[in-house]
């Protein structure tokens, strides 16, 4: 149930989209990423994102029921007492004469407290047991190209490195004489509580534990196929989404192919990013210059983010943070969308930073 409503609510906050081919432009200049490149002088930077060290500990947190977890309860001497109960929706449980017992967000010692308190009401110094038998509550989303993708039920503290362990690792395509990586690790994140965490996912399957975090549950994991060669569009444009790569698509035309910028675009600082999630070179342009023939078009490589923004940006890192997190959570919609059988969708984000 929740799981479901985690899904609907990422989607619901989405508009439903249709693809679109870029336009080719069959003049476009070469992309440089180091200046001088734009006539306004703006040039390319790239910006390391880095881990907080507490995300390499493991959460003190114990364990806590939620709505569908199960327990196995008995009264100790009375073996025909012996039941598997599970957490209503509400957080409910209900045991032999007990009316419903809140117990949503309490650890198992708590619960067992809480069942043998209450019980001293019908019986005489009743000792309880209480065990864990299934947890439906608290889950990680593991989605895209690793071998079994799909939700994982945590009830232990677990590293990234584990949990693409359980999923089977990284997809990978086999024949008689090679085999293929199809996940694209450049662009592999982690989303929790709605912000992206930059971890190196090359460095982490390469042995480097400084990137293996602890997750949380309702952690999102997502490894995206190095096949796909689609540009991203998003901010201020009237259809934002992903977009299938034409042979030679410019800034211009994918602009053109999302629509059109809003009225209240700012288009003096469009920005391109490329490369790696965890160092991603960002690019500003003038695209007022562009448009006007002051400025060259620019064209455009598979996976580049084209962010419109709203309003301008004031620290570089929050307006890279932005149009990173605007990518990865469409992404991930995209993603479980894909996964409950809907349609691909797109975001619109106002910058303000």
């Amino acid at each position: 149930m929740k799981r479901i409503t985690i899904l609907c609510g990422i989607a619901g906050m989405l508009a439903l989209i249709t693809g679109c081919q870029i336009p080719s432009h069959s003049k476009a200049p070469r992309f440089e990423p180091r200046p001088p490149v734009w006539s306004n002088e703006l040039n390319s930077v790239t910006v390391k994102r880095t881990l907080d060290p507490t995300l390499l500990q493991p959460p003190s947190d114990l364990f806590t029921l939620g709505p569908g977890d199960q327990i196995e309860v008995a009264l100790l001497g009375k073996p025909l007492s012996r039941t598997i109960l599970t957490v209503g929706p509400d957080g409910k449980l209900y045991f032999d004469l007990l009316s419903g017992l809140d117990v949503w967000g309490l650890t198992i010692a708590q619960t067992k407290a809480l069942l043998q308190k209450e019980m001293e009401k019908y019986v005489s110094t009743p000792e309880v047991s209480v065990s864990l038998k299934a947890v439906n509550s608290k889950y990680i989303w593991m989605l895209g190209k690793v071998s079994r993708p799909g939700l994982y039920s945590t009830t232990a503290p677990m590293t990234l490195l584990e949990a693409i362990s359980v999923a089977g690792g990284t997809a990978k395509a086999t024949s008689q004489t090679t085999t293929i990586d199809l996940a694209d690790l450049r662009y592999a994140f982690v989303i929790r509580n709605g912000q992206s965490l930059p971890v190196d996912f090359h460095r982490l399957l390469g042995g480097d534990t400084s990137q293996n975090i602890y997750l949380k549950p309702d952690d999102f994991v997502y490894v995206p196929s190095s096949a796909a060669r689609e540009i991203y569009l998003f901010g201020a444009v009237r259809t934002p989404r992903p977009m299938p790569l034409s042979e030679q698509p410019t800034l211009v035309s994918a602009i053109a192919a999302g629509g059109g910028p809003l009225r209240d675009a700012f288009l003096s600082q469009v920005a391109i990013v490329r490369g790696s999630l965890t160092s991603p070179e960002i690019a500003v342009v003038d695209y007022n210059e562009i448009i006007k023939g002051r400025a060259p078009d620019v064209p455009l490589q598979p996976r580049d983010i084209v962010f419109v923004p709203y309003s301008p940006y004031r620290v570089l890192t929050r307006y890279v943070d932005t149009i990173l997190n605007t990518f990865m959570f469409s992404a991930a919609a995209n993603a479980g969308s894909e996964t409950a059988g809907g349609e691909r969708v797109g975001t619109s984000v106002s910058v303000g930073n």
